[in-house]
């Protein structure tokens, strides 16, 4: 788990990970429509956009710098996007607002990007001084900073130890009421690291989980994800590929537990004498065990070590 969570010390320009299987996956054909729900700086859609004839994408992204970003990368596309502002649990009404109905396949390259992590006043990153930001649409109204200022002790350990998988949340929490009010993420790391016992020579940086688990809370990532897998799939014509790039545990414990259940036609108690769900099966699995990058890639990109591939197909 600590490979999967750690910041790279210097972040490359924004390289798309697993380009090559990300475009096996979707099984891209002519004339087909695609979703990147995570546009970000436009890498993958460029790949799908060039991967077959008269492609159709619909990018979504809550961050517009990245949309701004995607839009200068695929300004030669421009009869065959259509890119909005728009958080990504809304994929389904999205696509039908975006001729993008039926889709043959939706990506989600989750996570935050290269990019923003080195956009210091964003403040995702504890190794630049900055406001305690964190969201990705600027316009929503929770920060990190009103998350660490204004949450109870409980709540602070119950974030960290639940979307950070931090083991000393609790100390992490104390440090942090202790030492009200914050305001930078710098500020922010020396509490923590203070709060913990890291040795002087760890690969991880003290701050790494709790920063993970601020982003996250501030916006709503497992919520929006599990509604937004559920939206693309109901978004997906017959056939249709529904493909996703994770970086750490918790986000890819989410896709695995929602797959598995969508592949399968009862999800009652195994303990239940005869099925009363009525669930049907949506999905079939393509790989049941997660494909990662090869060493090659991982040598180039360093972003792509902690990535996990999981494709599922609409039925």
């Amino acid at each position: 788990m600590l490979a999967t969570i750690l910041e790279p010390i210097m972040n490359p320009a924004h390289v798309p990970v697993m380009t090559s299987e990300v475009i096996a996956a979707l099984a891209i054909k002519p004339g087909a429509i695609h979703i990147d729900c995570n546009i970000g700086d436009g890498g993958h859609a460029e790949a799908i956009l060039n991967a077959s004839r008269d492609v159709f994408l619909l990018g979504i992204d809550l961050d517009a710098d990245a949309l701004d970003a995607a839009e200068a990368r695929l300004s030669g596309y421009v009869s065959s996007i259509r890119l909005v502002h728009g958080n990504f649990a809304d994929v389904a009404s999205i696509a039908v607002g975006s001729r993008a109905r039926d889709a043959s396949g939706v990506l989600f390259d989750l996570g935050v990007s290269s990019r923003q992590l080195d956009t210091a006043e964003r403040g995702f990153s504890f190794r630049q001084e900055a406001p305690l930001d964190m969201r990705f649409d600027i316009e929503s109204r929770t920060t990190a900073a009103d998350i660490v200022n204004r949450y109870s002790e409980r709540d602070l350990e119950a974030i960290i130890r639940d979307l950070g998988e931090e083991p000393r949340a609790r100390a992490v929490a104390r440090a942090i009421v202790r030492n009200r009010r914050i305001e930078t993420t710098t500020e922010l790391a020396r509490v923590v690291t203070g709060a913990l016992n890291y040795p002087a020579h760890s690969r991880v940086h003290p701050a790494t989980r709790t920063f993970q688990a601020l982003r996250m809370a501030v916006n709503s990532e497992l919520e929006n994800l599990e509604q937004g897998l559920l939206g693309a799939i109901e978004t997906l014509q017959k056939g249709g590929r529904l493909v996703t790039l994770t970086y750490h545990s918790i986000e890819d414990r989410v896709v695995k537990n929602l797959m598995r259940r969508e592949a399968v036609d009862c999800i009652c108690l195994p303990s239940a004498p005869i099925c009363i769900c009525d669930h049907k099966a949506s999905v079939r699995l393509i790989n049941r065990r997660v494909l990662t990058p090869t060493r090659e890639e991982i040598r180039s990109n360093p972003r792509a070590r902690s990535a996990k591939m999981r494709i599922a197909e609409k039925l």
